[in-house]
């Protein structure tokens, strides 16, 4: 099994992996620091957004799903709202945003995308 990086640590290289490429990103809610779950909204700003958050991995290394695989988005106001219910949900999830025109996610992890690849 996989030695898995800290969250808290995981979370702040993946904002600064944008901040270096020009784009914004900011830790919204912090969960717990070492096993905490994360959930990643990217904005366009344009109203449109992907979320990615965990997926399950055999080997305990972190996977995302794109949301959209569950029907969640691409309008921001959908997302905000299923991360609201999100939050109040689960106390030790991290929630991170990222704004970027060209809808940049800046995960290293595998991604599960909307057609199953």
């Amino acid at each position: 099994m996989q030695e898995r990086l800290p969250t808290h640590l995981w979370a702040d290289a993946l904002v600064r992996r944008a901040l270096n490429s020009g784009a914004a990103a900011f830790i919204v809610q912090r969960g717990d620091a070492s096993r905490g779950d994360v959930l990643v909204k990217v904005a366009e700003l344009n109203g449109q957004a992907r979320l990615y958050g965990p997926a399950m991995a055999m080997d305990g290394s972190r996977v995302f799903m794109d949301y959209a695989v569950q029907g969640i988005g691409p309008e921001e106001t959908e997302m905000d709202s299923y991360i609201s219910r999100a939050r109040s949900r689960d106390r030790d999830l991290w929630v991170i945003e990222v704004e970027d025109r060209d809808g940049r996610r800046f995960l290293t992890e595998p991604v599960e995308k909307p057609n199953g690849h």
